[in-house]
């Protein structure tokens, strides 16, 4: 399954970095996410785009990930000579990861 059956994003940037929240539709949801939905696997679904580092912080009390990507908009939203270099389209593409329920 795809991971927008499960969850929804919210995103931002500011410069070159972009940060994406995954929430996922149901709590019950939260754990396994928790356990499949890493640092690494994020950094490697966006390996062509984001040549830095990905972090990611778990906000347990709203059962949501904060995912922050580095080095990962071109050099910036207004560097950029990509059409549509936003948080909000890698935000989009992170619901398209293939995951295992």
């Amino acid at each position: 399954m795809k991971l927008k059956e499960i969850a929804h994003t919210r995103t931002g940037d500011k410069g070159n970095m972009s940060n994406i929240a995954v929430i996922p539709y149901d709590e019950k949801d939260y754990p396994m996410l928790k356990e499949f939905l890493t640092a690494k696997r994020v950094e490697e679904f966006f390996s062509e785009i984001c040549f830095g580092e990905v972090r990611r912080y778990e906000l347990d009390n709203i059962c949501a990930f904060n995912f922050v990507l580095e080095e990962s908009l071109g050099g910036g939203v207004t560097r950029s000579l990509a059409v549509d270099k936003h948080g909000k389209s890698l935000g989009m593409a992170l619901l398209e990861m293939e995951i295992e329920k």
